[in-house]
């Protein structure tokens, strides 16, 4: 039996990388617009997972009837998804933005039945029962009545989670090249697709270059991790601990991100962790288990 030690820590090493991306998009927001950042990040980590690719000899041409499907991949995962979360991560805090985005596997529970015809059953739909409580209950800081009187919650906590069911999408979709292709490569043509989609949106309708000379040590650190880290090297590490491990047992990972974001957002950028937060986040994770639970 092989070592599981490796892709176990090759997964551990992806969730707390995402967790400390929420808090480097929040640092660089400080200096630059979300098309800039979202630009370097993944001009980064395209040449990342393209050298990736030739050093492991996988190097190869989609199919003509390929493109189109890497083009609405890489728009919907890359373009449109770094875009709900980057513009959301102006006035959502870290922390909140990542509990929302823990309940992505609920969104695709939710696809499966109404796309899939999967089978829903009581355990899961209370299983998104609470999970949309806690969300509810992190993003109105306890005080649902004023949530919903609209005093409570931001357009950029809207944003984000919009950008749940929107991964939700594209991992759905992904299904079937993951199949076809080895991950990185696969990855790479997604991610391409979705720069150069991002290309059309800071040169047509963003600022250009115009903002780097605005970007300090701090700035420049934050979007290196962002593009090194977050949408290179833990993209590598995922998918190789994807190729070892069980995706049920993977996707337990997935419930230390939120935790990473939220000790680092309290280390790192001062937003604070409460109780709500605490438990809101609990009731999240535990709703995502019921949902995602093998029956």
């Amino acid at each position: 039996m092989k070592s599981r030690i490796f892709p176990t820590l090759s997964a551990l090493f992806a969730v707390v990388i995402w967790g400390g991306t929420f808090i480097a998009t929040k640092i660089a927001l400080t200096e630059v617009s979300p098309a800039t950042i979202v630009w370097i990040r993944f001009g980064i980590g395209v040449l990342i997972l393209g050298a990736t690719v030739l050093a492991r000899k996988q190097f190869a041409i989609p199919e003509k009837s390929e493109w189109a499907y890497f083009a609405l991949l890489g728009f919907l995962g890359v373009t449109f998804h770094q875009w709900l979360q980057a513009n959301g991560l102006k006035t959502a805090q870290a922390t909140t933005t990542a509990w929302i985005v823990a309940t992505t596997p609920v969104f695709i529970a939710i696809l499966g039945w109404l796309v899939l015809k999967e089978k829903m059953g009581w355990q899961r739909v209370g299983g998104i029962a609470l999970a949309a409580l806690g969300v509810l209950l992190i993003v109105s800081k306890g005080n649902l009545s004023a949530l919903f009187a609209g005093k409570e919650g931001t357009f950029g906590d809207l944003l984000v989670l919009i950008s749940a069911p929107n991964w939700a999408v594209f991992s759905i979709l992904s299904r079937r090249e993951l199949a076809r292709h080895p991950a990185a490569r696969m990855m790479f043509y997604v991610m391409l697709s979705g720069w150069l989609f991002t290309s059309i949106w800071i040169f047509g309708f963003g600022p250009g270059l115009t903002e780097l000379p605005r970007l300090t040590a701090s700035g420049w650190a934050a979007i290196l991790m962002l593009g090194v880290f977050g949408s290179g090297l833990a993209y590598i590490a995922w998918y190789d601990a994807l190729q070892a491990l069980p995706a049920s047992q993977l996707g337990a990972f997935l419930y230390i991100e939120p935790l990473v974001a939220m000790a680092m957002a309290a280390f790192m950028i001062g937003e604070a962790i409460t109780v709500i937060s605490l438990a809101g986040g609990a009731i999240i994770i535990f709703g995502v288990w019921l949902v995602n639970r093998q029956r």
